[in-house]
């Protein structure tokens, strides 16, 4: 029999070729159910608790829509602040007696941890400079300006593996046009007393910028597929950062298709994500541009964003000069979504490092000896002195004070125990120890002070020695007890025509300002302080053995670096020496070596040190261990070097190790071009070329000595 089929008529097969019939039967009743006939479903879930629930009218998508809050921000309102409603920022507020805004924020590899994908040089993470625009961004959007004008970006910032750093962007008030400026700023979350860097400074305008990008056809006609396999081998991104999923070439444009990963599921959050937008930054190769150097952006022109949230991107990127390009963004509809007229990149600077510096730096301290500030002294402040330490005596003599003194010294000298000095060190720390703890057991000293008086026990900078090293343990073990019991002991460290009477008047109001170590030295007294041992850019040298400055890669300062160099721990041999270097000079030379710019073979970085001799070779005969001196050292700007005892001389008396390693070279330079280029002679007359330089200088001493005008 043959039906007649209408439009309202549904054909549905019960049995399917290659089918089971359970699985075919149910198919047609889906397909019965979903043209609208009513099945009776109720045979197919007897006995299995099943029951009828609404659903969505919709598929669903696997999505999730939990809100997001900004990271470990707390309430700031409580503190006057305002949310900033930004992953990267934490709050804001209006600036009194100004239009200007600030916002604050706090980033660390924790509450931010798809910043560890961007990893470079050897696995420093820095902060994407797409980052810094995206906040120069979300600054305009809250003071109404569409577009980042210009944006120089000056200096790198470097995130730690552990703590965070603080961020600021400070926007200024408007101008007549309504621009504003904009600059932005960190440092350590771990220092509050640290100065802030600036990394990154410019205009913010109110007319927003456009890029002509017409994506309606994707591929762009006449574009040709790049190459991408071993495209990320060559770089340390993590997965966030590898977002480029394909690219097309035409002349000087890229064409780039970028999208997220599931790792980075903020991407609403943002104006544009910055891993999404350093796709653009990473094409910039395929525009026509040198990426041999690894250019990074230097300066943003023109910036508006025109959509927010994209996780999936279509860039145009055109080269617009030698260094620089332009960049559209559309999403996959064709829309708009951000326009670049202008970056522009650098090849990274030296000049940059400081900045960009290893925070583990910054917890390295050193004491540093300072002149006290004017104090009133004090002629009525009670005091009274224990016999020298050395014996229980000191100890003992507690008894006899009153408690009502301000100050309790107690003489320590290490000469009296004999030439056997770690016999001393015991000793004396002994009794120190057993004084410490009887004063801490005696509550009626609790408002005094016991003060330790040594003598040459201190080394309080250059051209000072440490005379008594038993006394200077007995510093190390009073300072310990100092930083559990910071108001109980003080430290005072003579030269040889000091008297203590002389320094006690003044010691209350020292003591009171949070002191407790002084050196007296020439009749000053200096106060001995905490400071960070290094304030701009270093190396960290290797954990165990010694080491000398090289470079990984010749031509950029960037690339020098602490190098192992276990080899100079051999026995010397023949006529070397092995010298513990105490301080290298470094030379125009060096520079030109670690840029890869001298000519034939450079050698090792340095070539004049001063140290002292540690072994000898079996022929060496002019030197012993113990020996200062000085001489051509190459790699001499290291910690111990093997060097022909020939190239070395006595350090002369009175010379500090500064003056002995700054001489060598100048002077032999000079003597070379003197006598053995020149022939000069006494009577003649010289003309000395940049006299004020260091050959120079010495030129002008040599040419005297010889007897030349």
């Amino acid at each position: 029999r043959v039906l007649d089929g209408g439009q309202d008529v549904v054909s549905v097969p019960v049995l399917r070729k290659d089918r089971a019939e359970e699985g075919a039967l149910l198919t047609a009743l889906a397909r019965l159910h979903t043209a609208g006939v009513d099945v009776d479903w109720t045979p197919c879930f007897e006995g299995t608790g099943a029951r009828r629930v609404a659903l969505p009218t919709y598929a669903f998508h696997h999505e999730w829509y939990w809100p997001r809050p900004a990271a470990h921000t707390g309430d700031v309102t409580g503190a006057g602040l305002r949310p900033a409603e930004h992953p990267l920022l934490g709050a804001a507020t209006a600036l009194a007696a100004s239009e200007g805004v600030l916002f604050t924020g706090r980033l660390s590899l924790t509450t931010h941890p798809w910043l560890a994908d961007h990893t470079v040089g050897g696995g420093m993470v820095l902060f994407p400079a797409t980052g810094f625009l995206e906040l120069a961004v979300r600054a305009g959007d809250e003071v109404g300006c569409e577009c980042v004008e210009e944006f120089t970006l000056a200096t790198p910032l470097l995130l730690p593996e552990d703590g965070a750093v603080v961020v600021q962007v400070w926007v200024g008030a408007p101008d007549e046009t309504g621009a504003r400026k904009v600059s932005l700023y960190s440092r350590s979350a771990d220092a509050p007393e640290a100065a802030w860097t600036e990394h990154a400074a410019g205009v913010l305008g109110t007319d927003a910028r456009t890029v002509d990008f017409d994506a309606s056809v994707w591929p762009p006609r006449n574009a040709v597929a790049a190459d991408l396999e071993g495209f990320y081998d060559r770089t340390e991104y993590g997965p966030v950062f590898r977002t480029i999923r394909a690219v097309w070439k035409r002349g000087d444009e890229a064409f780039v298709e970028a999208a997220l990963p599931a790792e980075a599921d903020d991407a609403g959050y943002y104006g544009m994500h910055p891993a999404l937008l350093d796709a653009a930054v990473q094409s910039v190769g395929f525009a026509g541009l040198d990426d041999e150097h690894k250019l990074l952006p230097f300066l943003w022109g023109g910036v508006s964003l025109h959509a927010g949230g994209a996780s999936v991107v279509r860039f145009r990127v055109a080269r617009t000069g030698e260094d620089s390009v332009s960049i559209a963004a559309v999403d996959v509809e064709g829309a708009p979504v951000l326009s670049a007229e202008s970056l522009v990149l650098r090849v990274p600077a030296g000049a940059q490092a400081p900045a960009a510096r290893r925070t583990e730096l910054d917890s390295l301290l050193r004491l540093e000896w300072t002149v006290a500030p004017e104090t009133a002294a004090d002629p009525s402040v009670r005091h009274a002195t224990l016999p020298a330490l050395g014996t229980h005596a000191a100890a003992a003599a507690l008894d006899g004070l009153t408690g009502a003194e301000t100050l309790v010294c107690v003489p320590v000298s290490g000469d009296g125990h004999g030439d056997d000095v770690p016999r001393a060190t015991h000793t004396l720390l002994a009794y120190a120890l057993d004084l410490v703890q009887e004063w801490l057991r005696q509550d009626r000293f609790e408002t005094a002070r016991l003060v330790f008086v040594t003598r040459g026990a201190m080394r309080s900078g250059h051209g000072d020695r440490v005379e008594d090293l038993a006394a200077a343990a007995v510093w190390g073990l009073l300072r310990a007890a100092h930083s559990e019991n910071p108001t109980r002991f003080a430290l005072v460290d003579l030269d040889a025509d000091s008297r203590v009477e002389t320094v006690l008047p003044l010691l209350p109001e020292l003591l009171a300002g949070g002191d407790a170590q002084f050196v007296v030295r020439g009749g000053d007294v200096l106060v001995g302080r905490l400071d960070r041992a290094v304030t701009g850019a270093g190396l960290l040298p290797p954990a165990h053995g010694p080491w000398r400055l090289d470079s990984t890669g010749k031509g950029d300062l960037d690339a020098l670096t602490l190098v192992p160099c276990p080899e100079v721990l051999q026995a010397p041999e023949g006529r070397q020496v092995r010298l513990a270097v105490r301080a290298a000079g470094l030379n125009f030379r060096d520079v030109l070596n670690a840029l890869g710019m001298y000519p034939g073979e450079a050698g090792l970085l340095g070539a004049e040190a001063v140290g002292v001799v540690t072994a000898t070779g079996p022929e060496a005969t002019g030197f012993a261990p113990g020996d200062r001196v000085m001489g051509m050292v190459p790699g001499g700007l290291g910690t111990d070097v093997l060097i022909d005892e020939r190239f070395l001389v006595r350090v002369p008396d009175g010379w500090t190790d500064e003056q002995a390693a700054s001489m060598p070279l100048v002077f032999l330079t000079a003597y070379y071009g003197l006598t053995d280029l020149a022939g000069l002679r006494a009577g003649e007359s010289v003309l000395v070329h940049a006299g004020a330089g260091g050959v120079g200088m010495a030129a002008v001493q040599l040419a005297r000595h010889l007897g030349a005008e």
